[in-house]
């Protein structure tokens, strides 16, 4: 009878869990734990990657501008650059020939001088300047593929001009280029009055009659530019009547100036280019 009531026992505590182990949970497979533990960590993850935005940056651009024109247009002596080749200087006098005394010279250079339009050579093509001109001077002068004949038969009032250019400014001249501007659509395109029989740096000095144009110069860029214009200097100079320009120094191998059509006056204007022709360039001042 014991032996049975022992046998049950045993049958029973294996049969029957006790209390304890009924409260047991059961053990969790190690995959299970892993996905539990890992898979909120894998959830931020993905929510700060969803969270944070794509900003589009403009790249960073050079803005190159190019310089606002200087404008001379009072009395004064201007450095206007300095490179190897030297200071480029302009020197500027309004009213170097008082108002009714300018006026008789305009009148009369108009009437006396023996205006011609020549044709002019660019690209192998010919064309009509547009403006009329003259020389005086014993020696011919070439520029821009035209020549121009010696003429040593000075008017009075020229010889006048250049004796008192010469006084006042201790230059001194032989020959001058004449420049008739019919009205707003005459002008006179870039260029530099670099010609070998100027020597290396000429000096020209340009006395105005007659209507105010406006004479504009630009620097010649530097060679990484490849001939391109864009971004360099520019100066701008009203020239009135009876203004005297003196340009000197490197300003024409480092620079260009032009006389530009106008459409505000239907006036005449002359100008008067004085300058020194040597008779063999390889005897110029260098």
């Amino acid at each position: 009878m014991e032996d049975k009531r022992q046998r049950a026992r045993v049958q029973g505590g294996w049969a029957t869990p006790t209390k304890s182990q009924s409260a047991a949970q059961p053990a969790t497979p190690a995959r299970s734990r892993l996905s539990q533990t890992a898979g909120p960590a894998w959830r931020s993850k993905e929510q700060q990657q969803c969270d944070r935005q794509f900003v589009f940056k403009e790249p960073q651009l050079v803005v190159r501008a190019a310089p606002e024109p200087k404008v001379i247009d009072r009395e004064g002596v201007y450095e206007i650059s300095l490179s190897p080749t030297g200071v480029s200087r302009v020197c500027l006098y309004p009213g170097f020939v008082d108002l009714k005394e300018a006026n008789w010279i305009l009148e009369q250079l108009c009437k006396d001088v023996p205006w011609k339009q020549r044709m002019g050579i660019r690209e192998d093509v010919t064309y009509p300047q547009p403006r009329l001109t003259a020389w005086y001077g014993e020696l011919p002068y070439t520029y821009s593929r035209i020549t121009m004949e010696p003429n040593p038969h000075w008017l009075p009032v020229l010889w006048t001009l250049k004796g008192r250019i010469e006084e006042n400014t201790s230059h001194t001249f032989n020959s001058l280029l004449c420049n008739l501007y019919r009205d707003e659509k005459d002008s006179v395109d870039w260029h530099s009055d670099d010609e070998p029989s100027l020597g290396s740096c000429p000096i020209i000095a340009s006395l105005s009659f007659g209507a105010t144009r406006t004479f504009e110069m630009r620097k010649k860029p530097p060679p990484e530019e490849n001939g391109d214009y864009t971004y360099v200097e520019r100066v701008k100079i009203p020239l009135d009547h009876g203004t005297l320009l003196i340009m000197e120094g490197a300003t024409q191998a480092d620079w260009q100036h032009r006389v530009p059509k106008e459409y505000h006056s239907r006036q005449p204007r002359i100008n008067l280019t004085f300058r020194t022709v040597y008779p063999d360039p390889r005897g110029a001042p260098r």
